[in-house]
């Protein structure tokens, strides 16, 4: 039996901790409560192939469709082959996805040629998911320790021992481990306007970076197109696109049609970029999502969250339009990983949004985030049992440049997370140039070279926002094309040659050994 310890407490975990307490000793880690993660806010659907008239093939075409070129094949396979299995294991273990007739009930979502995504809730997917798990979680085997900040990962002999910890009174402490499944999520506090929680700040992320691991696509952050205008960046989910509902400028009149042949239903960097173009020409004003035609009974029916807090918000949907912006989503990059969540470091895992399975590729299908951290949870648990000496190897990526030595403290402007986010929406957003990139990367890497105060979360989750800005901005400045959500008005085209990963650890760009992209897991 062997000591595994999960942080993390969103559907990547929960899967991995469940699947893995069969068999080993399993405590699990999470920041804030239990059952506050990024799947709790999920509200779009998990993507699966459920119906007979469906197919894994064609769920894979719209998977590397979307992924701009980028994404691993043979990841996408096993997340479409192996996603109906692991929806149906989600159904056992009580979650109630909502029916139609008798059966799941369909929901489009964009860039799927078919309704294959299912709800629970109407809108709260991640909320049911996340229910469900958690109370089969609370009567499993699993130690949890909740309101425990990860601030470090231990390291013997050039493998995982454990993790160093911080609990809500700032008392720091040490649990040894045999394996460690990071599932800590995304990192949307990087920026001012994001749909993430408040928590979602790259620790873990951060902390395989600090230890040496190998991270990948890091330039490549998912946009949501259509958050309220309002405090909180409330998600207003693609699926009311998908229902039917249209996007308009100021003048009322649709712009989509014009961009895509998809129009609202284009894949989002798409959308976001359109809107963004759309803001600008009209002085910044959000653009509306028009829903009119889906009527009040069904707009409350279908999406009883939203409907509440756009009605919160003031605004009757049935009678006018929802001012939205885009806002930063998901995160494409990651800790690079093989098809069972190793990482380069013998012993660490990697699953969820702070994974790079390839399976997202330049920019995330609609409704496989779900999906992935339900397969990759449940394949990383099983990998346990395994050699856990054996690493992820990986090759042939194109080359970064190095992570900048750090520069000079002198003239620099006061740091905050505030200051970050700004500079970041702005240098590194939905449009990037190597012009603001290098500018913001000197004030990064003085930043870096400061000795910032404090050993509270908010200190700790600040260093980390640095460190992993400082990552995406290298990786922004390395890619020289446009493609998926990293766009570069310098190089607007997409350019074949770079249909590659970007490599990265803490102390250097990760060198080709080949032309192809390849992982393999090979002993230490």
């Amino acid at each position: 039996m062997k000591r595994v310890i999960v942080v993390g407490s969103g559907i990547a975990g929960l899967t991995a901790a469940l699947t893995a307490s069969a068999e080993h000793s399993v405590t699990l880690i999470t920041k804030g409560a239990l059952g506050m993660s990024n799947t709790r806010f999920a509200q779009g659907g998990i993507a699966g192939v459920m119906f007979d008239d469906d197919s894994v093939n064609a769920h894979i075409s719209d998977t590397l469709a979307a992924g701009a070129g980028l994404c691993d094949a043979e990841a996408v396979a096993v997340l479409c082959s192996e996603g109906p299995a692991s929806i149906r294991e989600l159904v056992e273990l009580g979650v109630a996805f909502d029916s139609h007739e008798g059966d799941f009930a369909k929901g489009r979502e964009a860039a799927h040629s078919y309704p294959r995504v299912l709800h629970a809730g109407g809108d709260a997917t991640g909320a049911v998911i996340e229910a469900a798990l958690v109370e089969r979680l609370r009567a499993s085997s699993v130690t949890v320790y909740e309101r425990t900040f990860l601030r470090d990962l231990v390291l013997h002999g050039g493998r995982i021992s454990g993790v160093d910890l911080q609990d809500a009174d700032g008392v720091r402490f040490r649990l040894d481990a045999d394996a460690v499944l990071l599932a800590t999520g995304g990192a949307g506090q990087l920026y001012p306007y994001t749909t993430n929680p408040s928590g979602a700040t790259g620790d873990g992320a951060a902390a395989a970076l600090r230890a040496g691991a190998v991270l990948a696509d890091l330039e490549f952050y998912q946009f949501h197109p259509t958050a309220l205008v309002t405090t909180g960046n409330f998600l207003i989910s693609e699926a009311v696109r998908g229902d039917g509902a249209v996007l308009r400028d100021a003048t009322g009149t649709r712009f989509m049609p014009d961009l895509h042949p998809a129009a609202e239903l284009a894949p989002r960097d798409v959308v976001a970029r359109g809107i963004a173009a759309t803001m600008a020409r009209q002085e910044g004003r959000p653009v509306e999502l028009d829903a009119t035609a889906l009527g009040a009974d069904y707009l409350a029916a279908r999406f009883p969250g939203i409907d509440a807090a756009v009605r919160a918000a003031g605004i009757d949907w049935s009678r006018e339009g929802v001012p939205v912006a885009p806002a930063a989503h998901y995160w494409m990059g990651g800790i690079a990983t093989d098809l069972d969540g190793r990482t380069s470091i013998p012993g660490l895992f990697a699953i969820g949004e702070v994974a790079r399975t390839g399976v997202h590729g330049a920019n995330r299908l609609a409704s496989n985030s779900l999906l992935e951290g339900a397969v990759f949870g449940r394949r990383a648990a099983m990998a346990i049992a395994g050699d856990l000496w054996r690493p992820a190897h990986f090759e042939g990526a194109l080359v970064a440049s190095e992570l900048r030595p750090l520069g000079t403290t002198a003239d620099l402007p006061p740091f905050s997370r505030s200051a970050l986010q700004q500079l970041l929406w702005a240098s590194a957003g939905l449009s990037r140039s190597a012009d603001t990139l290098t500018s913001v990367s000197r004030i990064l890497d003085g930043w870096s070279a400061l000795d910032l105060p404090g050993e509270t979360v908010d200190n700790l989750e600040d260093r980390n926002l640095l460190a992993l800005g400082r990552a995406l901005v290298t990786a922004a400045l390395a890619r020289t094309e446009s493609r998926g959500a990293h766009t570069r008005t310098d190089y607007p085209a997409t350019d074949p040659g770079r249909a590659a990963p970007i490599l990265l650890t803490d102390d250097r760009a990760v060198r080709p050994l080949d032309s192809t992209f390849s992982r393999e897991a090979l002993p230490c």
